[in-house]
């Protein structure tokens, strides 16, 4: 594609026949999760007008011209965006734009958790539905181009970069309907949390997002009926969803921009170090790093979430019995990290104070990993509930601590999640407050 291909179109100009190559305007906003498609249908261009999306860019070497000639200033202005790639005619528009994202990212700023989970509500909305959409187009035999899941990763990676548990703690919060769909962008979220963690560079912390947005590829073709079995599988149907990642990986090689890590990642996920796991049985170093990364965060959302068989472990009774686990399935230098990076409580753990009170994590404390924000709920003492405070465990004046992880199983409260998320932000994602 030559950057004298594309052309920015006010959306009144659309018409069909056009190839839509990039919206412009936030991500969230955009009427489709995809780009990159010739709009065909009236629908689709009707519903792009009606949105608050002003223009767009179209790749006329693919689709239909402005019916009256675009100023070259406009052309000129794209170059501007895409500075960071060599100036020529055959300019890799795509990459450039990448390296744009990856830049955004690094200048991220900080947000506290409250701020975050409001605009993470929105983005797991969206999410749901693209991801949704890249399962059905694959279920229909459609090739996967996951250069058309590049604008999900950066605002994956940039909540990441905000605040890490807002988007982790929410995409664990899954249906039994929607869970292979948001397993996809929970991998992505703990990946980019991850990557951060190892002190990659802001490229590779988008590369880990997007390896782990694909990496169940291969789900999409596994029968739906064993996918949301609600009992055990049986050993022929344990079989076939075992071969999972080599349809996974045949979907991505059949797509475009597929790279390395995402081909490795969604094949080599299931693999362990002592090398028992599938498919190929690889062990030690013969897992590559990114892959080995994949392993920790699809056991961790997967033991996390409910699923039509069972329901979903505390988040701090998950990272202890992974801890129990790590010698032989996971790396454990990784696996150190991967806690660092969430938590020995992380947010949403249900956990007993010193004081007989039982509270729910809010909050991380970087400084004082033991020694989190957490809002208290119920006196073990009294048998009842109390009003919810907060109550900072680092701060010096505070005489409490944690003793303890409680398991839900016994409690069966059914407010957990509001506590820390809020009434508002699950109704906005249309969950039980």
């Amino acid at each position: 594609m030559k950057e004298s291909d594309l052309k920015k179109v006010p959306v009144d100009q659309m018409r069909l026949g056009m190839h839509l190559h990039e919206m412009c305007g936030a991500w969230l906003d955009h009427p489709f999760w995809k780009t990159k498609f010739v709009l065909r249908d009236q629908a689709d261009l009707t519903k792009l007008q009606e949105s608050s999306i002003k223009e767009c860019w179209i790749d006329v070497s693919k689709g239909l011209d402005v019916a009256t000639v675009i100023d070259d200033i406009e052309v000129m202005g794209r170059r501007d965006y895409i500075a960071t790639a060599s100036v020529n005619s055959a300019v890799d528009v795509d990459t450039a734009t990448d390296r744009v994202r990856a830049a955004a990212v690094s200048t991220t700023k900080p947000a506290e958790f409250g701020e975050e989970v409001r605009r993470a509500a929105a983005l797991c909305n969206q999410a749901r539905a693209a991801v949704t959409s890249l399962f059905a187009e694959a279920r229909m035999g459609r090739v996967v181009y996951n250069e058309q899941c590049a604008e999900l990763v950066h605002e994956i990676a940039t909540s990441v970069g905000r605040n890490p548990s807002a988007l982790i703690s929410l995409a664990r919060l899954k249906t039994h309907d929607d869970y292979s769909y948001m397993h996809s962008v929970a991998v992505a979220a703990l990946m980019a949390t991850l990557a951060k963690q190892l002190e990659m560079d802001d490229t590779q912390v988008r590369m880990a997002a997007k390896a782990g947005l694909l990496h169940d590829m291969g789900k999409a073709v596994m029968p739906l009926d064993i996918l949301n079995k609600p009992g055990k599988l049986t050993d022929e149907e344990f079989a076939l969803i075992k071969t999972h990642p080599q349809h996974g990986h045949a979907l991505l090689l059949a797509g475009e921009s597929v790279n390395d890590v995402e081909l490795d990642v969604c094949l080599h996920h299931h693999e362990k170090m002592d090398g028992t796991g599938y498919p190929d049985k690889l062990s030690g170093d013969e897992i590559s790093l990114f892959a080995r990364m994949g392993a920790v965060c699809d056991v961790y959302d997967a033991i996390t979430s409910n699923r039509p068989y069972k329901q979903g472990w505390d988040p701090a009774e998950s990272i202890a019995r992974m801890a129990g686990w790590a010698k032989g399935h996971f790396d454990l230098t990784i696996f150190k990290a991967f806690v660092t990076s969430l938590g020995i409580y992380p947010v949403g753990s249900l956990v007993r104070l010193k004081s007989g009170l039982l509270a729910v994590v809010t909050q991380q404390n970087a400084q004082a990993m033991t020694s989190p924000e957490v809002k208290v709920f119920f006196s073990t003492k009294q048998g009842l509930h109390v009003p919810p405070r907060l109550l900072d465990l680092s701060n010096p004046n505070c005489s409490d601590s944690i003793v303890s992880r409680e398991s839900n199983d016994t409690w069966k409260f059914t407010h957990l999640d509001a506590l820390w998320a809020g009434e508002e932000t699950l109704r906005k994602m249309g969950r039980k407050a």
